[in-house]
């Protein structure tokens, strides 16, 4: 397992909580606008010892509430099982950030109670990855991560970046059908900096303005129970 990274207090990762994000290296997707572009190749700056991280949760239990595991996609990691066991066993609940393309892995990782909190990410119609965001990607892997995660039981959201032309009306709406019902939906603004794949953004204008993500919002408040614009 391969930690590139952490964040040792963050207010805003894990609702409600005040939390340690640990930053996983390598993605099997290749979002032009990933905001984490080394840890997505596999290359990060720094690789973090496991045994810091225990260390440093142990030391921080007054002050910390929860642990986020981000990425990169931390379900790549087949050690990802016995680093949740041990941080659960420090007294955290913990949050998982994923992009859905690994269903039984969240499957098991649910089935053992390993996490309290899902945050999955949806990049636009799911029929539409291929090419961009996944070369040959299986949409009925990212449709089974949602069904799954929505029968959990535990505390979700899912997320979309808006981003043109990856994103618009149409697409939003689909996704919202998709999860019908849903406990929350968010839609994130597009922040052009550090990213993946610059030159996707060099001759377009890909950010939408806080009237067109209220429009954006307001297109799929209807099918799920709660949608906010970050």
């Amino acid at each position: 397992m391969i930690i590139g990274g952490w964040q040792k207090n963050s207010f805003i990762d894990y609702p409600g909580k005040i939390s340690c994000v640990l930053f996983f290296s390598g993605c099997n997707f290749k979002c032009p606008h990933c905001y984490n572009p080394d840890l997505a190749r596999g290359k990060p700056a720094h690789i973090l010892e496991e045994h810091r991280v225990y260390d440093f949760l142990e030391r921080r239990k007054v002050f910390l509430d929860g642990v986020v595991l981000s990425g990169g996609e931390p379900t790549l990691n087949k050690d990802l099982f016995d680093l949740c066991a041990k941080i659960k066993k420090l007294g955290y609940p913990i949050k998982l950030d994923t992009n859905g393309s690994r269903p039984q892995m969240i499957a098991g990782l649910l089935a053992e109670g390993l996490i309290d909190y899902i945050a999955m990410d949806i990049k636009t119609d799911p029929w539409n990855y291929s090419p961009l965001i996944q070369q040959k990607c299986d949409p009925e892997q990212i449709f089974t991560s949602i069904k799954i995660i929505m029968q959990s039981g535990i505390a979700y959201e899912f997320r979309t970046t808006c981003i043109k032309p990856l994103v618009d009306e149409n697409v939003v709406e689909r996704i919202a059908q998709r999860i019908k019902g849903s406990r929350l939906y968010a839609l994130q603004q597009f922040k052009n900096f550090g990213v993946l794949q610059p030159e996707f953004f060099e001759h377009n204008n890909c950010k939408y303005d806080h009237n067109e993500l209220m429009h954006l919002k307001s297109v799929a408040e209807p099918w799920v129970q709660k949608c906010i614009v970050r």
